[in-house]
């Protein structure tokens, strides 16, 4: 390449000392000359997009949409508030509008006629026709809406709705949702960003200052404004993202520029692409050929397709597809290209641009909210992204990682440009050749890939996004391989303990989809001490994963399985049992929907009068008796849990444990709470996990088997007059309907395997355990007596609540509906069964012959000493066992 240079300083072929890292050679946005030669040229091989669809736009779609919904919400809410002060400052606000008659109609002169007129005379005269049709489609549509949402509040909307977007005016109230100003917001929208266009700038000033006046003046509400505001920018956001923007990033002159600013003279700048997926999509009005350069002050000196007059004639692009580079566009979603300058050195730049930088944002602050033990601070801005790449970058250099050095950066336009040293030679994991990971090589390659990991972990720094991409493995002229540790932007500076072990799972699971579990996991026990292994087995779980190992590890079906397996026999003690490291999932999602929607359902549908009435009515001992039958739970529960321990359990510790299960109900279905507590508190005492988690799984199991049977001893031995009483009809045809529904169940095939695999592991679980407990009959009846207990504790709190208003059934009646009615209202995943239970409890009294106000009143009070009441006593319970160090 022709025309003298300034390159940067050489790339240090060696990471096996940390290199110098000196200042920066340009400042983020600095002001470098370009060149002090105007003769300099520059070959640009790339195919620019002149139009894009921001992600933001889609964003702010979805926010204005429910920016929407919360306004017509909170519209209903606060009208009867301010209401009366609507009243109150009415007849100022019609002295206030006759006062400023004429400013208010020139304000919406201006705002109806000059605003728009202004804004498109300088798209106009800017010559982009193709943003005038855009700003005047934008403006039809929020028109549009304007008025659709007018006819759908008349049609559909409540009275509470309609008055609270009305403004009162003549003595009527008149809906107001002004359609002109979301035709006015739509049209500034798509017209462009204010701080680019002055008239964009000044005419939001005047929308917003005649919106204040007609606000004062009591000719509009605040509501009806708000409304029609978001429906503007609705409209220009969902135009300007079906038709795309004008691109405003870097390419051309502009980004060989922001290359200068870094600190580097180019000769030529070639775009690298994958070429082994589809990703070179067909961009609208782009050039046929993507050549063309560029002198020294940016401007285009030859004609696309041309080679200007002392180039050299051979094509750069040939060699700057090579496999590291490659491996690079496919790590991060960022633009990639090969830096060739005078002194023969290749680099790579990477090019970040502002509305990719959306995405990366939002998935950084999804994975922080869903991930416990995450860093949840992302960069706000590009340039603050920017940074964080660079500390990141130079302290992975400093911490003694190969990985590539960061030489410079720049910026133009909406887009900086990181310049790094090439990893020459090397290929990604995902194409190393499968017989150069066979034998004593291939593990040199995994030795290599854990000692890269453990010199970053040493220094306290994290990756967080390890997949095949960022490994880069070169074998140089000794055939001794060397590995490279590359895209560190999601990285983490002084991170947590959980942070790197999460690395760890992420580097096993990738070398797993190379070679294998078992030679993956043996790696990492050479190259990692034993706690660091077992502290792995627990967060062998997809969610661990990056998403683009993710789908790998799923294709690749079995392989946690199997490397929890490899685990298991090398640290046969190592705890595989997977841990909760999500704060929410899509179990979360559904339980917190349907706990909404019950609650919802049972607030909507009480009448309170009538429940206040009937609990002044109770009778207070019953409710105490109530109360206190509940209380007993507590110690049965206790009983059987310490009866199954394999070590000796105080029953008092037990008893409290089990208490504080009343407070983790709140946020863990039926059964679920109490169960984590009575593992943790098994686990605190160094009971190993296999058998804790199989104590756990005895204490459940027998007390499903224990309700059963007891369901069926008070079938025959209680009655009033013979041996045995039957159940009422209804109850025994409930009874046997449920029957015959699993009956029916079983015997189609799919649903038997179902069941199946769902009992086998509980069954393989609790074998050895139950085993071990027929052996010690006296502690098995303990348990057995303990589960008893608890039952007929629940069933007699029930029976008292009845026994509170008044009523009375049966006592076997009394235990058909408490069981069968709590068993099929716990299958509802909602915290300690909220609303399934209730209204299972409410349908079988009443099927059982109790009026439905009384079986209603009967169940909130069984509810309320039962489960609300118990909450306050199990948080004092798991705090003092906190303190303790017993959970």
């Amino acid at each position: 390449m022709s025309g003298a240079s300034t390159a940067g300083p050489a790339p240090v072929p060696s990471h096996d000392h940390p290199p110098p890292t000196g200042p920066l050679q340009a400042l983020l946005g600095g002001e470098v000359q370009a060149s002090d030669r105007g003769d300099d040229l520059v070959r640009v091989v790339d195919t620019p997009e002149p139009r894009v669809r921001h992600p933001s736009d889609m964003l702010g779609m979805v926010i204005s949409a429910l920016g929407v919904a919360l306004v017509l919400v909170m519209s209903v809410y606060a009208h009867a508030t301010t209401e009366g002060v609507t009243e109150d400052v009415q007849s100022f606000s019609t002295l206030l509008a006759r006062l400023l008659y004429i400013p208010v109609a020139v304000l919406e002169g201006l705002v109806t006629l000059f605003v728009p007129a202004a804004v498109l005379v300088e798209l106009g005269i800017r010559r982009l026709g193709r943003q005038v049709v855009e700003s005047i489609c934008a403006a039809a549509l929020g028109l549009l809406l304007g008025i659709l949402t007018v006819v759908l509040l008349y049609q559909f909307g409540s009275d509470e709705l309609i008055r609270g977007l009305s403004v009162r005016t003549g003595g009527t109230w008149s809906l107001t949702v002004p359609g002109y100003v979301a035709a006015i917001a739509g049209l500034l929208t798509t017209a462009g960003p204010r701080t680019r266009r002055r008239t964009v700038r000044w005419s939001w000033n005047v929308l917003y200052l005649a919106l204040f006046i007609a606000l004062i003046t009591g000719q509009v509400a605040l509501p009806g404004v708000l409304v029609a505001l978001l429906l503007g920018r609705l409209a220009g956001q969902a135009v300007q993202y079906v038709s795309g923007v004008r691109s405003e990033r870097a390419y051309g002159a502009d980004l060989v520029a922001a290359v200068r600013r870094a600190g580097f003279q180019p000769s030529a700048l070639v775009r690298v692409r994958d070429t082994s997926a589809d990703v070179d999509s067909e961009v609208p009005d782009a050039p046929d050929d993507p050549t063309a350069s560029f002198d020294a002050a940016g401007a285009e000196v030859t004609p696309s397709g041309g080679l200007p007059e002392g180039l050299p004639e051979e094509d750069p692009a040939e060699d700057s597809a090579d496999a590291a580079a490659v491996a690079l566009t496919r790590a991060g979603d960022n633009r990639v290209y090969a830096l060739f300058t005078d002194d023969g050195a290749r680099r790579d730049v990477v090019v970040l641009d502002g509305d990719r930088h959306v995405i990366g944002a939002l998935a950084r602050t999804w994975r922080a909210l869903r991930l416990r033990g995450i860093e949840g601070r992302t960069a706000i801005s590009l340039k603050a992204a920017a940074e964080r790449i660079a500390l990141l970058s130079y302290a992975a250099t400093a911490a003694g990682v190969r990985t590539p050095r960061l030489e410079g950066i720049g910026i133009a336009d909406d887009s900086v440009v990181l310049v790094q040293e090439h990893a020459n030679d090397a290929v990604s994991l995902r194409d190393v050749p499968d017989e150069l990971l066979e034998g004593p090589r291939g593990d040199a390659v995994l030795a290599q890939a854990w000692e890269q990991l453990c010199r970053a972990h040493a220094t306290g720094l994290t990756h967080h996004a390890l997949t095949p991409d960022v490994l880069l493995v070169h074998h140089g002229p000794d055939g001794a391989p060397h590995v490279w540790l590359t895209g560190w932007e999601q990285g983490e500076i002084a991170s947590s303990t959980f942070s790197r072990r999460l690395d760890l799972t992420q580097m096993l699971a990738i070398l797993a989809l190379r070679v294998g579990a078992t030679r993956a996991l043996a790696s990492a026990v050479r190259a990692l001490p034993d706690e660091d292994i077992a502290a792995i087995g627990p967060l062998l779980q997809s969610v661990a994963l990056p998403p683009e190992t993710r789908t790998e590890v799923r294709h690749a079906k079995g392989l946690l399985d199997e490397l929890r397996d490899a685990l298991v026999e090398r640290l046969p003690q190592a705890d595989v049992q997977p841990q909760n490291i999500t704060r929410f999932g899509a179990r979360t999602i559904i339980m917190v929907t349907l706990m909404i929607v019950a609650v919802s359902v049972i607030v909507t549908t009480m009448n309170f009068e009538e429940i206040a009435a009937a609990i002044a009515q109770a009778n207070p001992w019953w409710v105490a008796a109530s109360f206190a039958f509940g209380a007993i739970t507590w110690f049965g529960a206790a009983l059987t849990f310490s009866a199954f321990s394999p070590e000796k359990l105080p029953l008092w510790r037990a008893t409290l444990t089990q208490m504080a299960g009343s407070f983790v109900s709140l946020a863990a279905p039926a059964g679920i709470g109490p169960a984590a507590l009575n593992l943790r508190m098994l686990t605190r005492r160094g009971v190993a996990m296999p058998m804790a988690v199989a104590t756990v799984a005895l204490v459940q199991v027998s007390q499903f088997v224990v309700t059963v049977l007891l369901l069926v001893v008070l079938s025959i031995f209680t009655g009033t007059g013979g041996l045995i009483e039957l159940p009422s009809t209804t109850v025994l045809l409930a009874i046997s309907g449920v029957a015959l529904a699993v009956v029916a169940t079983l015997l189609v095939p799919a649903a038997r395997r179902w069941a199946w695999e769902k009992a086998r592991p509980i069954l393989e679980q609790v074998w050895p355990r139950l085993s071990q407990m027929l052996g010690q009959p006296g502690r098995l009846a303990l348990g057995l007596g303990g589960n008893v207990v608890m039952t007929l504790g629940y069933v007699l709190a029930f029976d008292a609540a009845l026994a509170a208003f008044g009523q009375s059934l049966s006592l076997i009646d009394v235990a058909v509906v408490y069981l069968v009615g709590n068993a099929l209202g716990a299958l509802v995943p909602t915290p300690g069964g909220l609303g399934g239970v209730e209204g299972a409890l409410i349908a079988g009294l009443t099927a059982a012959g109790i009026p439905a106000s009384l079986a209603f009143s009967v169940t909130m009070l069984y509810r309320v000493v039962t489960y609300w009441a118990r909450v306050p006593i199990g948080w004092a319970a798991m705090r003092f066992l906190e303190r303790k160090g017993d959970l």
